[in-house]
């Protein structure tokens, strides 16, 4: 996937990269956070030691471990389950998954699922058919009740609660961001209006050039607090602050489609001025306390204390599985309606595939994108919320399956495992409509 990715991670990964030179990454057996022995012991060893200050935990082999400890490492706030009963999610294990066979999409030799999963980095899997678990695997560092970084698949989240806000009239997407945000004026999202921000067609300047340590992405990190910052640093402070001093890109063309993280953390922004709550109030009054979660999750947080809107949720792997379910079912899901279905009839018909395509994301032929959702217009109606690194909520409404998934992938571009993973996933979609 084309610069899909969560900003301070790849910043940071891609400058390891070039700094380790173009020698292979350990594969997924030789990296596995628990042989290695990382933050084992007491104390763990100094050689195994992940640490947020000098920027450890963000370089692969150390991420196996960091991206399933995120929130030991980086400041973030509760998002309350509430105290109801946990949603059961039935099981029908099934064993004929593992060998489901398929061809990836960049001509390489047949693989099975397992063998996918395993050579992707995948650290947790969560499959659901018709509501039920029929395959689930935990890898490295993860289990059942380990919460693990979703990047910007928290993006999706953020989507839906801004569509819901539209649909209940607090929200009018036609209208300017600066009506909501007058913060903003002298930005350039002054002439931007609100449903320009939630389809990522803004035209705002904001370069994602992760080798280029004066690109906007950078700043946007240390703004948040997401990457250190260096000694002498004297730029914005907060996700907000940030926003405040990007521009209009006077060589973008109007409407083009860019995704661009800091659009995410703008509607963050204006949802929580429309709401005068918090998103982790907003996420657990919405769907956490309704879904029927396990375990309460977690959104991380700049300097100010606003959520990192663009990738910072923290959760389990089942609990992403149930939303992915919730939304498979027009929003409804632990008996009742948690949604209205119209949002997620919005979401499901996708964006303007021409000005998509015009975007270049190759791996990614005939799909759009709306809400902060990528929707692939196929004959299943697949629609996904994406993060870098793996992490996945793969939506097949026709073949009634949800696949959930977290991996700690060396590549952070989602382009890398894309001819693998999607041919994977419907392969799998594929089987259990059959039987």
């Amino acid at each position: 996937m084309k610069r899909t990715i969560t900003a301070a991670i790849t910043a940071l990964m891609a400058s390891a990269a070039i700094a380790q030179g173009p020698a292979a990454p350990p594969d997924p057996a030789a990296s596995d956070p628990i042989a290695l022995g990382w933050m084992q012991g007491s104390p763990p060893a100094p050689d195994k030691t992940v640490h947020w200050v000098d920027g450890s935990f963000y370089k692969f082999p150390a991420t196996r471990w960091s991206f399933a400890h995120w929130n030991q490492l980086i400041p973030a706030s509760d998002i309350w389950r509430g105290d109801g009963r946990v949603a059961a999610l039935p099981r029908a294990e099934r064993k004929d998954i593992a060998g489901i066979s398929f061809q990836p999409a960049n001509g390489g030799a047949t693989m099975t699922w397992e063998q996918a999963l395993a050579a992707n980095y995948t650290d947790a899997i969560v499959v659901l058919h018709r509501g039920r678990i029929v395959y689930e695997k935990y890898y490295g560092a993860m289990s059942p009740q380990t919460r693990h970084i979703a990047m910007s698949v928290t993006k999706s989240f953020i989507g839906t609660l801004g569509e819901m806000l539209v649909a209940e009239g607090k929200l009018d997407p036609a209208a300017k961001v600066v009506q909501y945000i007058p913060e903003l004026k002298d930005s350039g999202y002054a002439e931007v209006t609100v449903r320009q921000v939630m389809d990522m067609t803004t035209g705002v300047k904001f370069s994602e050039n992760y080798a280029d340590t004066s690109s906007e992405i950078w700043t946007y990190a240390r703004a948040g607090g997401v990457l250190p910052r260096p000694a002498g640093y004297s730029g914005p402070q907060s996700f907000y602050e940030f926003a405040r001093t990007v521009q209009k890109d006077p060589d973008a063309a109007a409407g083009a489609f860019r995704y661009q993280t800091v659009n995410t953390d703008v509607l963050g922004w204006l949802i929580r001025r429309v709401t005068n709550k918090t998103i982790g109030e907003l996420l657990s009054e919405r769907f956490w306390t309704k879904l029927g979660m396990e375990r309460d999750a977690m959104i991380a947080v700049d300097p100010s204390g606003n959520e990192f809107a663009g990738g910072g949720l923290i959760l389990t792997a089942r609990d992403m599985a149930r939303f992915g379910e919730m939304m498979r079912k027009d929003g409804k899901f632990n008996g009742q309606a948690i949604l209205p279905k119209a949002v997620v009839d919005t979401i499901r018909k996708g964006g303007d595939k021409e000005v998509f395509a015009r975007a270049g994301y190759a791996a990614l032929p005939g799909w759009s994108y709306r809400d902060m959702w990528w929707v692939s217009n196929d004959d299943h109606g697949v629609f996904a919320a994406r993060g870098v690194h793996g992490q996945t909520i793969y939506i097949d409404p026709k073949a009634q399956v949800v696949i959930a998934r977290f991996a700690s992938s060396p590549q952070a571009a989602n382009a890398v495992t894309d001819p693998v993973m999607l041919p994977a996933y419907r392969a799998v979609a594929d089987h259990l409509m059959r039987r």
